[in-house]
């Protein structure tokens, strides 16, 4: 490229950094292309290096210096990541010794923004030479960087003040980014291990001179301090003689202004120091900087006084704290912080006064106040002071003088803490939110609980953190009604980011006030007590009446009695739950002065208590705070319930509370009704903490409650409200009959509705069911579904039916759970069973009569009557998705709304935030399904969807009450479980139902079905049911899936509308496959007048969901997750604990959890008291429900196998990644089986061979999930390797059978999946074929592996192995992806995302360097130790030897 050429491309990047003004566009356009054109040029880099020699470039009579040189260094920084290691010696050179005569050049230079910008990309550039050559190729970089500027270097000239100059500046910024590079883990992924390694210990070795040219840099504070001193001498002046800053001479404004830059250069200079420096604070040795000479913790307390550089001095203060520091290091920041602090405030204070001195004389003064102006640095120093504490909490604890809660240590610790005290009072919330954390973890560990070290400062604690928990009006800030307005905007950008930080801040209080009441239940009840007794003195009438409703003068939320009651609702619960047992009621504990506490906290909660429950405010919502305040009662009424029934009481009464924003005969407002679900919400928690104690008044209660029941007005959730806590209360019955009859008394008007004879017609025939819903009549009556009079008759015989059905499943839930506590799930036998199975230990695995189920179970009894019901109303609900009805329906304009999805099914396909106010809200989904109107109105037709939703799902859920309570097994219910059958796996039922309908399905009844069935009659109960749904399922996955593998198929994934609905009812009417391809590839879905994106968005969901659903399924019965999981991992815990001899361990949940009593299970939970026979019963179930699955029935193993092969090819991470898990214990159950052996093969194995080779985007992350599951077939198929379960563990190779050589000798295991399972006994070809068959992959390739894989059996060398082999057939084959190579989902990865490619790229972009690193200390260690082993060892020349 000759000079012309070459001026082109500088007056090119002229025009693009806009130096030439031009109004052309073609010139930017023509500027543009040339430079992109000189992007690619081969001989770029010359030129550029070139270029950074000059010192001037000058276009059309304009310095573009700066853009040129920046322009190079990017071409040079390209080239660098890209192609460095292709340079020879010479070149790598040139490229160096140009950048660092480009830095020289600009040295000298002043701190312009500019000059900084270029500085900050020849920072960079020399970091990056750094981390490639230094130190075994740049030898001389402390010689090149570190010296003055005189001498050829970077450094200022000796006697300079450094301020000004740039190169100080890029060197400060090299060292940072280097630092950055080679230890912080978001970028030394790019550098290899060993190249990181060398620069660490190249770093170390010159840092002993380079540290003290840093440590001058912070000692330019005295510099800072004479310039302040100036400034001060030169206001002090001008105000004596009564003069302004504007009234000053020429001369003297150049003065000051001379002093105010070299101010502001000073303080600049030393910020730049201070962030390299808490890089090295972070990550480089402590001794660079702690406790060594110079002494830079020294010099970064002292700078805590300078409020210019602070912060940064804080923050190097803050990295050194987080830190493994020992005792001695530590112990010296807790002495030296409280007054270093102390005298920063006092410097503080004097630079305010400075402010003032400035505003005197006419300054441009902040007008901020001070302390907002100081809100940084009081957010850093409370942030790092507890940092202090809390990431050396093992200092207090391990020391013996502070645990005695004696001596020095003791008080040092207790004065720090009181600084930290002292910093919550600060008025924004930031600061105390910063400690939190902090206390938390010294109120966790249970030794410094013990010695009082946090008792002093417990009630100021809770005092400070309830304070900040009341809730600030924005709107006061925003009016600056608010005493700290400038301090909360300074703290808080917006109202969106005060919520959510309020959130974040009440979330961790939860947990602060719930430990702080189990350390200091006297304090923090003391505190609660009085705190309350001050709201409802100055705020219990409501005072001071602000913010009040225009109409009826009632108090709002934004009412300051409403806000200060909110602030105490959550310390008061959380406390509450956190008291000790102790602290409540007599124990034969040996703890100090327990009597005194518990006097104490029971007289502070009696009339905290008493004062509620004789509160009788008389606002809305100070009720409804009430209520709030009661529920957090039932902490306390389980130890004493002496007010428990007054709360109670006035709680029953808010069922009925009056409205006063509504007349009579209108609706109900939205407030009546928030308090009214409150209420009844409340009611139900109370009965669930406390049954025992609200039994001896069960009668009283139950009158109150029907006469509630009985009232017109009551809510529809009111009513479920008051069932659920008569379920709740009666399952606190001893005596079992009693308890029996009770919930019999208690749904016997539900269980009639079931029995009427108006029910019975109504569920007859689908014609007369859509007749009682108002569908019939809107055929021939249009304007009937918006009649007020019919839509009110229509909506209250549905909700009179949907409420019967929904209290019996509600009251049914609870006592099951109730029942379950009771027993755990094993239910009483009054006598042995007649076909008792001789093979089993357990009496129960069985059928169990109704009247055994019912010793536990109040509710068992009652399914006689209530279950034809059930059945019969399921069964017309499934047959109105016939193709039959949907082809007559659909037709009808009205009636067609039938079959849509409601409006919240189509809100909750999408994602949205917290602020889209709901499905009504502004970004909802109201009125789009149904036009124009939504199950608001008065109006039948978007009800419809809603209306059997409700009813399917109440449905399927009985049925999963049913076999959850063992009920559908009992003989009482043997003639009807035929029926049952005919219903539920009828498979025109299974084929009509929508994926929606499919998955609640599988969810709710048949995951619980397979739970909870008895192992003796897996045949007899789970046979009939689940192969018709096995059979289908494989069918309808893979039709869900056809349009979206299969391009050529996606018009059948299209949403059905309104508009199609003709063309679709004529497709029903034919039924068959005609009908049902595109019903499944839509995944059954009528989506209305939804729009399109909305509309693809329900129906990707609806097909994800039943994958999902289907996986996790088979997941839970083969214990994979769920309850069986949690069995097998505490067993395996319980072993591993028996191996070490550890039983300390069985005590202990995981990590995060501190504190548990006696044996808990893995999830950390508590053990019962029978758990040992519940978890054999499991065991027993988990073992039999895989061979069950998978071995003995051919058509539920062969459409489960082939299903869950099909799922490994679906684009969906969630379903593969599970779906992996289930193959393994798949193989784990049936590799030894030769029937398998085909199917494993051309499935399986190649399904996820393929996945693999070809790489779509969709398999980024689960690779090795799927490599895993390859591995696990070949070492099972071909090598005779077993493994642990889930494909762990090294590959265990059995031996050849000694009559057989071509067969394996059987794993030990092989009948029990559990631990292991076997391998096939004659190793299959099948997998060998199937690898060699792969482009690029020889039969040769393939025994290499396999010779591999025998000599390397760890998971981690097989799987490589697999990789490697893998990756070369990957490479061969992207002729697959042509016909998808623009598809988002099924595209190739990227090469950087492929797991094949990791190993290519695990050396990082910076690769190591072939010189052998020798430094002067390796030198003198291999002198030492060269000298000593020269040594006679000392003793031995006493020894006289032959």
């Amino acid at each position: 490229m000759d000079d012309n050429q070459q001026n082109l491309v500088l007056k090119s990047i002229a025009v693009s950094a806009g130096f030439h003004q031009t109004g052309a566009s073609n010139e930017r356009e023509t500027a543009y292309k040339l430079l992109e054109n000189f992007k690619v040029y081969d001989g770029k880099i010359p030129i550029c290096i070139n270029w950074l020699h000059q010192d001037r470039h000058v276009s059309d009579g304009t310095d573009i210096t700066v853009p040129v040189k920046q322009y190079s260094l990017t071409m040079m920084d390209e080239f660098i990541q890209k192609s460095y290691t292709k340079l020879n010696e010479s070149e790598r050179l040139a490229m160096r010794h140009a950048v660092i005569t480009a830095a020289r050049q600009i040295a000298p230079m002043p701190l312009v923004h500019e000059n900084r910008i270029l500085a900050n990309k020849l920072a960079s550039m020399l970091a990056a030479f750094v981390v490639r050559e230094f130190p075994q190729r740049w030898t001389s970089f402390f010689q090149d960087m570190f010296i003055s500027m005189h001498q050829g270097g970077l450094w200022y000239n000796e006697g300079g003040d450094g301020v000004h100059t740039l190169g100080v500046k890029m060197l400060l910024e090299c060292m940072r980014v280097v630092t950055e590079d080679t230890t912080d883990s978001d970028f030394n992924v790019k550098i290899s291990t060993s190249r990181r390694n060398d620069v660490l210990i190249g770093l170390n070795e010159i840092s002993k001179q380079f540290l003290p040219l840093m440590f001058g840099i912070l000692e330019h504070y005295s510099y800072l301090a004479q310039r302040k001193a100036a400034l001060h001498n030169m206001r002090s002046y001008l105000l004596a003689n009564g003069r302004t800053l504007s009234q000053m001479s020429a001369e003297e404004k150049s003065m000051y202004q001379k002093e105010m830059d070299h101010l502001k250069f000073a303080s600049t200079l030393i910020n730049d120091c201070l962030k390299t420096l808490s890089r090295f604070c972070n990550s480089m040795p402590l001794d660079w900087t702690f406790g060594t000479s110079p002494d830079f913790l020294k010099a970064f307390l002292y700078l805590l006084r300078e409020p210019s550089v602070q912060v940064e001095a804080i923050a190097c203060i803050e990295k050194l704290a987080l830190r493994k520091l020992d005792i001695e290091q530590w112990t010296l920041l807790i002495r030296q912080l409280p007054s270093a602090i102390k005298e920063a405030n006092a410097a503080i204070g004097q630079d305010a006064e400075e402010v003032q001195l400035e505003k005197q004389i006419g300054g441009n003064f902040d007008t901020t106040d001070t302390l907002t102006l100081q809100l940084p640095y009081h957010r850093a120093i409370s942030r790092m002071l507890s940092y202090v504490v809390s990431t050396n909490i093992s200092q207090i604890t391990t020391d013996k003088k502070i645990i005695t809660g004696k001596g020095e240590k003791f008080a040092e610790i207790s004065d720090f803490l009181r600084l930290l005290v002292d910093l919550i009072h600060h008025p924004s919330g930031r600061i105390c939110c910063e400690q939190i954390n902090a206390w938390i973890i010294l109120l966790r560990d249970p030794q410094i609980s013990k010695i009082g070290l946090l008792t002093p400062f417990a009630e100021e604690l809770m005092t400070c953190y309830m304070d900040y928990l009341i809730k600030i009006r924005w709107e006061d800030i925003d009016e600056k009604r608010h005493a700290q307005c400038s301090l909360i905007e300074a703290s808080f950008d917006d109202e969106d980011e005060y919520g959510a930080w309020l959130g974040d801040f009440r979330s961790r209080c939860t947990h602060f006030f719930k430990l702080l009441g189990n350390v200091e239940p006297k304090i923090a009840t003391s505190v609660l007590n009085t705190r309350l007794q001050v709201l409802l003195a100055r705020h219990g009438n409501g005072s001071p009446h602000d913010h009040l409703y225009s109409t009826n003068k009632q108090l709002t939320q934004k009412s300051d009695a409403i806000i200060y009651f909110e602030s105490i609702l959550l310390p008061l619960d959380t406390a509450l739950s956190g008291l000790p047992a102790w602290s409540l009621q007599t124990d034969n504990s040996n703890r100090a002065n327990s009597s005194e506490i518990r006097a104490s906290v029971q007289e502070a909660l009696l009339q905290l208590a008493t004062s509620l429950v004789s509160w009788n405010p008389t606002y809305l919502w100070l009720k409804f705070r009430r209520t709030q305040l009661l529920e957090a009662l039932k902490h306390y009424w389980l130890y004493n319930p002496s007010t428990l029934l007054q709360g109670v009481d006035a709680l029953l009464g808010y069922l009925s509370a009056h409205d006063d924003w509504s007349a009579d005969g209108e609706p109900l407002s939205g407030e009546i009704v928030s308090l009214r679900k409150k209420s009844g919400v409340s009611l139900v928690a109370i009965a669930k903490k406390v049954p025992n104690h609200l039994v001896p008044w069960i009668s009283q209660l139950s009158e109150a409650v029907r006469q509630h029941l009985s009232s017109s007005t009551l809510l529809p959730s009111n009513r479920m409200h008051l069932y659920e806590f008569l379920s709740c209360v009666a399952a606190a019955i001893n005596e079992p009959l009693a308890r029996a009859n009770f919930i019999s008394d208690v749904l016997a008007d539900a269980i009639s509705v079931l029995e009427s004879a108006e029910f019975k017609h109504v569920t007859s025939a689908p014609e007369t069911f859509l007749s009682w819903l108002g569908v019939t009549e809107s055929g021939s009556n249009p304007a009937s579904v918006t009649d007020p009079k019919n839509v009110q008759k229509v909506t209250n015989t549905f909700q009179h039916v949907f409420s019967a059905l929904n209290t019996i499943l509600s009251v049914g839930k609870r006592c099951h759970e109730a029942s379950v506590k009771r027993s755990g799930g094993i239910p009483y036998l009054s006598s042995q069973p007649s076909n008792e199975n001789p093979m089993l230990n357990f009496r129960d695995e069985g059928p169990v009569s109704l009247q055994d189920l019912t010793f536990n179970d109040p509710f068992v009894h009652l399914w006689p009557r209530i279950l034809p019901a059930v059945i019969q109303i399921t069964d017309i609900t499934l047959q109105l998705w016939y193709p039959v009805h949907q082809a007559q329906y659909l037709q009808n304009h009205l009636q067609r709304y039938l079959y849509a999805i409601s409006d919240d099914e189509a809100f909750l396909s999408k994602v949205h935030d917290a602020h889209s106010g709901g499905v009504f809200g502004e970004g909802g989904t109201a009125g789009s399904v149904v036009s124009g109107t939504d199950r608001r109105d008065l109006n039948l037709v978007p009800r419809w969807s809603g209306w059997l939703n409700e009813l399917r799902n109440t449905c399927f859920q009985m049925l999963g009450l049913l076999s959850g309570q063992r009920a559908i097994y009992a003989p009482e219910l043997g003639k009807l479980y035929p029926q049952i059958v005919n219903s539920v796996s009828n498979p025109d039922h299974i084929r009509a139902m929508e994926n929606r309908h499919l998955t609640q399905y599988l969810k709710q009844f048949i995951e619980i079905l397979l739970l909870s069935c008895p192992v003796t009659l897996y045949e007899t109960h789970l046979s009939p049911l689940i192969r018709p749904l096995f059979e289908h399922l494989e069918y309808r996955l893979k039709k869900n899936w056809e349009p979206v593998v299969n391009p050529n198929l996606e018009t059948l994934a299209r949403p059905l509308t309104s508009s199609d609905c003709a063309a679709a009812a004529y497709v029903a009417a034919a039924g068959g496959e005609q009908w049902f391809d595109p019903y499944y590839g839509r995944a059954g879905i009528f989506v209305g007048d939804l729009e399109p994106v909305t509309a693809e968005a329900v129906i990707d969901k609806s097909r994800v969901e039943l994958s999902r659903t289907f996986t996790d399924m088979i997941q839970a019965v083969l214990a994979l997750k769920g309850n069986w999981a949690l069995v097998l991992a505490t067993q395996a815990k319980e072993e591993a604990a028996a191996k070490k001899n550890d039983t300390s361990s069985l005590k202990k949940g995981p990590g995060y959890q501190l504190r548990n009593g006696g044996n808990v299970n893995a999830d950390g939970t508590q053990k019962r008291t029978n758990q040992a026979d519940v978890d054999a019963r499991k065991l027993l179930r988990i073992s039999r429900m895989c061979h069950f699955l998978l071995l003995e029935d051919e058509v539920i193993a062969g459409h489960l196998t082939l299903s869950l092969i099909q799922c490994l090819s679906y684009p969906d991470a969630y379903t593969v990644r599970r779906c992996t898990k289930i193959c393994h214990r798949l193989l784990e159950t049936v590799a030894w089986s030769s029937k398998y052996t085909h199917i494993i093969t051309n499935g399986m194995f190649s399904s996820s061979v393929s996945n693999i080779v070809r790489e779509p985007k969709w398999m980024v992350g689960i690779e090795w999930d799927m490599i895993n599951v390859i591995r696990d077939i070949y070492c099972r198929l071909v090598l005779g390797q077993a493994l642990q379960p889930g494909g762990q563990g090294p590959g265990v190779q059995l031996g050849k059978d000694s009559n057989n050589p071509l067969q394996f000798e059987q794993a030990k295991f092989a009948d029990d999946p559990l631990k292991g399972g076997g391998v096939l006994a004659f190793s299959s070809d099948l997998p060998r074929q199937l690898l060699a068959s792969l482009p690029g992959i020889e039969a040769a390739t393939v025994e290499q592996l396999e010779q591999g894989m025998k000599s390397k059996r760890s998971a981690k060398d097989q799987k490589d192995l697999l990789r490697d082999l893998l990756r070369v057939a990957a490479e061969n084959s992207h002729f697959l992806d042509q016909s998808t190579c623009e598809s988002a989902l099924f595209g190739r990865a990227a090469f950087q995302e492929s797991l094949l490619n990791q190993k290519m790229l695990a050396g990082g972009v910076v690769p190591d360097l072939p010189e052998k690193l020798v430094t002067y200390s390796m030198t003198k260690k291999e002198e030492r130790m060269d000298k000593l082993n020269k040594e006679e060892p000392p003793g031995l020349s006493q020894f006289f030897l032959k």
